[in-house]
């Protein structure tokens, strides 16, 4: 296709043309625009006021007025230029998902506060992602004044559908040289995860440590401006987002394809819990410790259940999912029902959301299985494949177990007990299990 310029001409007649609107239609979009002060409106902060700001505020709410129908039921992108900039369709990174786009480049939480009823809330999401704050830091606000302004905004979306996922973004990394200092930035982040901690309608993204340098600030290999991302910044942002559409079933509804190898028994069956329990933990009891863990009285069995009964495992379309807690932490433990002594050989295949923690236990000690690269302690992995599935072998032999990550070696000598059962752990950020299978050897 060749490029055709567009001339000094077609400028003038297309800015005259917008100039120049029929006055009903000028009436209509006023609505539209900015409060000439902040007199009565909800929220703290600042609400920005240059031209150029009220022309593309005005300008973006009065369409999106037009598309209201049509948008109805979609996942909901609210925030400033970093989701504009993705585009109307967001770059196709979410397949058949419907999603409608409604960043304004240069928006504050309190703009978008104010917008919320006619931008989204009009739309009945399934969803709302968001992530803000950014420009309120260049304005000079307090992180304080921008996580409440969020909690406003949630309580908002909450109120209009009490059972709405909502997943917030943790601000992106940027620079003190843009009026963003990683010191702000980590502080609205703590905000944040406080504002909304104990929430099961929320999910917290971790989408600043994906970003980060070693200082806390925008890569420019990601950033080139230090504040957006570019392509390569807007694939990891989709990376951390997909798995988790995906337990809210926006996401890779059809079933896996998978055949188990001739020899190997498969010890999840893709549809439910059956052969998985919590085991009763008592020694737990009278115990203090810094993060939530939840004392189990007695075995609890999960034969033809979906999910467990405190939600956090759950069996989707061939996954078996470790949900992200509101608590921001919670230790849990899912565990075969069966032993298996002898020698033998697991795999299994993973994904994790960033900065994701769980782990596999093999009989009884755990290997850890999280977003290696940060999240640790394999760091260093060549093949680790963030925010993808990850293929998990354990080979046992003789008390000894010899594990690996896509070929490349963890643990070269894991001491493992005589027998015992496989355990899935739950602690931070949301960890898929799928292809779960063992071959016992003689």
């Amino acid at each position: 296709m060749s490029y055709r310029p567009i001339r000094p001409l077609a400028i003038f007649l297309l800015l005259f043309s917008l100039t120049t609107l029929p006055l009903q239609a000028q009436e209509s979009d006023a609505q539209f625009s900015i409060p000439q002060t902040d007199d009565g409106l909800p929220g703290e902060g600042p609400i920005r006021r240059y031209d150029w700001f009220r022309n593309l505020w005005q300008n973006k709410r009065s369409q999106w007025s037009k598309q209201v129908e049509a948008d109805q039921g979609a996942v909901v992108f609210l925030g400033d230029s970093i989701t504009q900039g993705w585009g109307d369709n967001l770059g196709g990174s979410f397949g058949d998902m419907k999603v409608a786009n409604r960043g304004i480049s240069g928006d504050t939480t309190r703009g978008m506060l104010i917008r919320l009823e006619e931008d989204v809330l009009a739309l009945n999401p399934k969803a709302v992602v968001m992530l803000m704050g950014t420009n309120d830091l260049e304005e000079k606000a307090e992180p304080e004044t921008i996580a409440a302004n969020m909690k406003l905004i949630v309580a908002k979306l909450k109120e209009h559908n009490p059972e709405m996922p909502i997943i917030l973004c943790k601000v992106f990394p940027s620079s003190a040289s843009k009026s963003r200092s990683a010191e702000k930035i980590k502080r609205v982040n703590e905000l944040y995860a406080e504002g909304v901690q104990g929430d099961p309608q929320i999910i917290v993204l971790e989408t600043w440590l994906p970003f980060a340098d070693e200082n806390g600030d925008a890569k420019s290999e990601e950033f080139p401006d230090l504040l957006h991302p570019n392509q390569k910044g807007y694939a990891k942002w989709a990376a951390a987002l997909r798995p988790v559409v995906a337990t809210l079933g926006f996401l890779e509804t059809e079933p896996d394809d998978f055949q188990v190898e001739p020899g190997f028994t498969s010890l999840f069956n893709g549809k439910d819990l059956t052969g998985w329990q919590f085991k009763a933990n008592p020694e737990r009891k009278g115990k203090k410790v810094g993060i939530a863990w939840p004392i189990i009285e007695e075995d609890i069995a999960f034969d033809g259940k979906t999910e467990s009964n405190d939600g956090r495992y759950v069996a989707i379309n061939d996954r078996l999912v470790v949900t992200t807690p509101a608590e921001g932490r919670r230790i849990q433990q899912l565990w075969t029902t069966q032993e298996f002594p002898g020698n033998f050989v697991l795999k299994l295949e993973f994904r994790a959301t960033p900065n994701a923690d769980s782990g596999v236990f093999i009989r009884a000690p755990q290997l850890q299985c999280r977003d290696y690269s940060l999240a640790g302690p394999y760091k260093e992995l060549k093949n680790y494949k963030p925010q993808d599935w990850n293929e998990m072998v354990v080979t046992v032999k003789d008390g000894v177990a010899y594990c690996t990550c896509n070929g490349e070696v963890l643990e070269e000598a894991f001491q493992v007990p005589e027998t015992g059962p496989i355990g899935l752990e739950g602690d931070r950020g949301q960890m898929e299990y799928r292809r779960i299978r063992i071959q016992e050897l003689n």
